[in-house]
């Protein structure tokens, strides 16, 4: 079975014969006094539980510890599945006086680990009777305490009952003063009524006949200024004209001008291409010149040498003449040949060297040819360049005309707008001279009901008074009654305690004064409400409660008396009079009054005075 229990962990200090430190545990039910169960653990007891169940805590640690275990316990005790669960087990069926172990468990979906289990022993006699003593005596503690609360209570209402009586009385006198303030304050307000009826009538005639002058010379202004603008924008448009035929003209030549400068531009272009590419074909001559250049020196160098390896043979067989004469005449032989080879090959050199001075004389004039083609190409590019200036610049001022003419188009379309608007402004007076017409015409009907619902209310009023005087006796009645006026209106009540001074309506003095209160006492009885840790009975005041006061609604068979409904009806669009207040034009003060006799206030057991009136 599931039990709610209350875990009491004390901290026992003994000093006597040794200073020692002991927790003790004890278990109770608030519902069950005699259920007592007790555990006194020394530190030399602490050692072997800490021992046998592996707990890694000291003593002076453990019961934080245990109180920890045992929120976590409360936290998960709601819970359809709990992590941690307090389990009190024992050896009998019945909890009868018989050793208990108390287990805390963690539940996981493989294993229940059980975190501490501790053995508690049954209270004794003796032990339930102390126990038992102690619980009277914090009862007879919370008994005095409320007694003493009910007392300062019972002063507090007696208090506030002195001093709602006073108020009333204070009040009543207030009345007195406010039904005498009201008659003398009804027929002030008629005379005013009166007075300013007239007035505004006047004032009506004279604002009506200055609208219709105002508007006529209005009207003949706006006119004068519409025809005058007219003539000024048919003038403008001429002008426009005539510029736009310039315009179009000198685009047409500018078109034609950069149509010229497009083809001699690409005539230039086609040139241009031409001239590289001769350039680029010289170039490559150029190259196969130096080439051949190269190689006629390469022959030069080599006969130079040939020459001087001859030399030396001559010098050799010149030695070797001297000294035969036989080699003398084939020497002499062979220089002769030598000779003429000599003499033709030195004509051969002179021959290539004129053709290496013609071939670079011919090589400079084509540089020169080069740079005066590079001269050409740079004039025809600032040749270019200044048309693109000069056709750039063209196409700027067609852009700024073209934008000039856009402009004045814009300026046309504006002028008739605005002439639109001002013929829709024309058309607005009109219509609201018509609608302060229709107004003035509502205001005067409206007077009108109002002057015949001022001798109704005289006529009621002087009815009123004449039944007041016939039922003067029959009104004096004692304690709780509603204050009439002379008139027969309730007076309007003024609330000092929660600082309203001002006057209410005569409405919200019917609804509260006139019409019987039906009290309410409900005696309910509060249901006691049951703690996880100490049950205690709350208990509940009567409450007296007092309905607010329905809508008041004076028929008779049924029909509701007086005026119809559409003289008090107000009107949103119709002008209102000067003096008189919005609330004055109000249904609820145009409401007719029909006499009630005054019955005493229905007073509940046990409430006060004041709960009878706002406030």
């Amino acid at each position: 079975r599931r039990l709610n229990v209350r875990v009491n962990i004390e901290l026992l200090s003994i000093s006597n014969p040794v200073h020692k430190k002991d927790l003790a545990v004890r278990l109770t039910d608030d519902s069950d006094p005699f259920f007592l169960y007790n555990l006194v653990i020394s530190e030399e007891d602490f050692q072997s539980l800490k021992s046998q169940q592996g707990l890694l805590v000291d003593f002076s640690a453990f019961p934080q510890k245990f109180i920890d275990l045992l929120q976590q316990c409360i936290q998960e005790q709601n819970k359809d599945i709990p992590r941690f669960l307090l389990q009190l087990v024992s050896s009998a069926p019945a909890l009868d006086h018989t050793p208990v172990s108390l287990n805390v468990v963690e539940t996981n979906p493989f294993k229940h680990l059980t975190h501490l289990s501790l053995k508690f022993l049954p209270g004794t006699d003796a032990e339930i009777k102390k126990f038992l003593a102690n619980c009277l005596k914090c009862l007879k503690e919370d008994k005095m305490m409320l007694e003493e609360k009910l007392k300062k209570t019972e002063e507090d209402l007696t208090r506030q009952l002195s001093y709602t009586q006073q108020s009333l009385s204070e009040k009543s006198r207030e009345l007195d003063k406010l039904k005498s303030e009201w008659t003398s304050y009804t027929t002030a307000l008629s005379n005013k009524h009166s007075q300013e009826l007239t007035s505004e009538k006047e004032r009506a005639l004279q604002a009506q006949t200055q609208y219709q002058q105002q508007h006529e010379q209005q009207k003949k202004e706006l006119e004068n200024l519409h025809q005058k603008s007219i003539q000024q924008l048919q003038n403008r448009l001429s002008e426009l004209e005539v510029i736009n035929k310039d315009l179009t003209e000198r685009r047409y030549k500018g078109d034609s001008t950069v149509r010229e400068l497009k083809a001699k531009l690409s005539g230039l272009e086609d040139e241009c291409q031409r001239a590289k590419q001769e350039v680029l074909s010289l170039r490559r001559e150029n190259t196969t010149l130096d080439a051949e250049c190269h190689e006629k020196e390469k022959l030069i160098n080599q006969l130079q040498t040939r020459v001087a390896v001859l030399e030396q043979e001559i010098k050799d067989k010149d030695q070797l003449v001297t000294r035969t004469k036989e080699v003398l005449d084939a020497t002499q032989e062979q220089k002769v040949i030598l000779e003429e080879s000599t003499e033709e090959k030195q004509k051969h050199i002179e021959k290539l060297e004129t053709t290496i001075k013609s071939l670079s004389a011919e090589l400079l004039k084509a540089n020169e040819i080069i740079k005066k083609l590079q001269g050409d190409l740079k004039t025809l590019m600032s040749k270019l360049k200044l048309k693109n200036t000069v056709t750039i610049q063209q196409e700027k001022l067609l852009a700024e005309k073209e934008e000039k003419l856009q402009k004045e188009q814009k300026e046309s379309q504006e002028m008739g707008q605005s002439l639109r608007m001002k013929e829709q402004e024309v058309c607005k007076l009109q219509e609201q001279l018509e609608s302060t017409i229709q107004k003035l015409e509502e205001s005067k009907q409206l007077l009108k009901t109002n002057e015949n619902v001022i001798t109704w209310l005289n006529r009621q009023l002087s009815e009123v008074q004449m039944a007041k005087k016939l039922d003067s006796p029959a009104s004096a009645h004692s304690g709780g009654r509603a204050a009439v006026s002379p008139l027969g209106m309730p007076d309007r009540p003024s609330f000092h305690s929660s600082g309203i001074s001002h006057p209410i309506s005569p409405l919200y003095a019917f609804q509260n004064f006139l019409e019987p209160i039906h009290s309410k006492n409900g005696n309910s009885q509060c249901p006691v409400q049951l703690n996880s840790q100490l049950l205690k009975p709350s208990r509940c005041l009567d409450a007296h409660t007092v309905p607010a006061a329905g809508h008041a609604a004076n028929k008779e068979n049924g029909e509701q008396l007086g005026l119809e409904s559409k003289y008090f009806k107000k009107k949103d669009d119709s002008i209102p009079l000067r003096g008189l207040s919005q609330n004055t034009l109000n249904s609820e003060y145009l409401r007719p009054y029909v006499p009630a006799k005054a019955q005493p206030l229905p007073k509940a057991a046990g409430t006060p005075a004041s709960a009878y009136f706002p406030g």
